[in-house]
């Protein structure tokens, strides 16, 4: 299995619009930081998890040639803003592109972006639009996304409930607040987990990097990645400050998982 994360950033991204600190200026590239997404490559299929408004950008960046199923997260618009780049698979496929996500997801997704889920709304002649199908997960519940064995579990994030995954020995898990002690049992023995380390500070919906920290000293993966960033923390000054096994990501990261 093959992970990339095509992007490691907040909802603002870094840089942030307008703001002149130290990160924002940096000249290291791992400190230019786009909203969060990322590629799984395993028994020759790419599933794709979130759709961030440069998800046209990050796959471009990544050589990605095909897409067989999307997984969401949720529906913050820093994940789901780049859908309408699905067009560019749906386009060449001879079927709709497969979107997984929980039932709150997949609802909100059919209102907010009505002209791709509304069968009566037609592309005009000459035009597209993407051709996606929906598919409900239940946390707990393991499924077969492309032929991959696909485990959902649930996150408190605010007033959402959002999704991680665990896929073999990885799990990839962004914009959580906690990570439940029940959910828990089913990280454990994991060869990588990716993690939200939002920032030192605490906040209210994501866990702060000290938070993170207590997770991954429970879990013990056998490597630990750190995304959804801020600018509050440079990349070279977060990697120096973390304990062995554990790094902060950056945008075009790819780890080999045995």
């Amino acid at each position: 299995m093959k992970l990339t994360l095509l992007g490691t950033g907040t909802s603002f991204g870094v840089p942030v619009i307008g703001c002149d600190c130290a990160v924002c200026r940096s000249e290291d590239r791992r400190d230019k930081r786009t909203r969060c997404a990322a590629l799984i490559e395993m028994a020759g299929k790419t599933l794709l998890i979130d759709t961030p408004p440069e998800l046209r950008l990050q796959l471009l960046a990544a050589g990605t040639q095909s897409v067989d199923a999307v997984l969401y997260t949720h529906t913050h618009a820093d994940h789901i803003a780049g859908i309408d780049d699905l067009r560019a698979f749906s386009d060449r496929r001879d079927r709709p592109l497969p979107l997984y996500g929980s039932g709150e997801t997949l609802a909100t997704l059919r209102t907010s972006h009505r002209y791709i889920f509304d069968a009566g709304m037609k592309p005009l002649p000459g035009t597209t639009k993407p051709e996606l199908e929906l598919h409900e997960l239940v946390a707990g519940r393991e499924v077969e996304v492309a032929g991959v064995p696909v485990l959902p579990l649930g996150f408190p994030h605010g007033r959402l409930t959002v999704l991680g995954f665990r896929i073999g020995g990885m799990a990839y898990v962004t914009d959580v607040k906690e990570v439940p002690a029940a959910v828990r049992e089913q990280l454990r023995g994991l060869d990588l987990l990716v993690l939200n380390a939002l920032r030192y500070r605490p906040h209210p919906t994501h866990l702060s990097i000290d938070d993170a920290l207590a997770v991954v000293q429970d879990l013990k993966p056998g490597r630990a990645v750190f995304t959804h960033l801020t600018h509050e923390t440079g990349h070279a000054e977060l990697a120096a400050k973390l304990p062995a096994g554990v790094e902060p990501g950056y945008d075009g990261l790819t780890v080999e998982i045995g």
